[in-house]
């Protein structure tokens, strides 16, 4: 048995590293047509809304000189 440099003040934590179990898990379920159908469109739901939400947010994260160019051009136009 492996001895550990620090000591441990409990001993089945000391031998809980070299513990094995050999108990399988049970097997997983299957997902059913409806809950496929269903983690599918919530996904697709996700992506939508961030895709979206790109897309209505571009503009307002672009650099808004030509929109000051244009107000002063008109402003000078007008003296």
């Amino acid at each position: 048995m492996l001895r550990r440099r620090e000591p441990v003040p409990f001993a089945f934590v000391a031998e809980a590293d070299s513990f094995r179990s050999n108990v399988t898990p049970p097997p997983r379920e299957r997902l059913n047509a409806s809950q496929l159908v269903g983690r599918t469109l919530l996904g697709l739901t996700v992506v939508a809304g961030l895709v979206g939400s790109l897309v209505l947010g571009m503009p307002s994260l672009q650099s808004g000189d030509s929109a000051t160019r244009q107000q002063q051009s008109e402003a000078s136009d007008n003296r």
